[in-house]
């Protein structure tokens, strides 16, 4: 494990974290895998869908005529292609998006929020955000609020891929 912090004397550390960065490091993960298995639950409890599938049908409603290539839906999520057909193969069994072909690309298909979808979205997205604002935003001060924003977007600017044969999920 890259980040263990085994080496037995400070001087021997070179490659491996502090203790400082591996007790921030751990409090990161952990938190991180407890926030997103709370609204999993949560939202399982409410809807009958994951997370995932959540974020997915968030895009899809914010989207113009709430449709998005599934390349951009890919993208937009980090997720595998294949991950991502496999989700909308479940929400169009639910009958909350149904697939279009792609007029200008025939290998293209677009993923389309029904009437359905938005309405089941609308109905579970009150009690998912009380979720994310007891999970996280009532525990912060406005001013702990900014500070993780910030620290968010910097450590995601830095992850973003600028090379074109970057090994990327949506690729896949």
């Amino acid at each position: 494990m890259e980040y263990m912090n085994t080496a037995p004397d400070p001087a021997e550390r070179h490659g491996w974290l502090t203790d400082e960065e591996q007790r921030v490091w751990r409090a990161y993960l952990q938190a991180t895998t407890l926030l997103e298995d709370h609204l999993d639950r949560q939202l399982q409890r409410d809807a009958g869908m994951p997370h995932i599938y959540y974020g997915l049908l968030v895009q899809l409603a914010e989207a113009p005529r709430r449709r998005l290539r599934m390349t951009e839906l890919a993208m937009s999520a980090k997720i595998t292609r294949s991950r991502l057909s496999h989700a909308v193969a479940r929400l169009e069994k639910s009958g909350w998006v149904r697939r279009e072909d792609c007029p200008s690309d025939k290998r293209g298909q677009f993923a389309v929020l029904t009437d359905e979808g938005y309405d089941v979205l609308r109905r579970t997205a009150p009690g998912h955000v009380a979720a994310v604002r007891q999970a996280l935003f009532e525990r912060l001060s406005p001013e702990q609020q900014k500070a993780l924003g910030q620290i968010m977007e910097i450590v995601a600017e830095g992850l973003q891929p600028n090379e074109a044969g970057a090994d990327l999920p949506w690729l896949r």
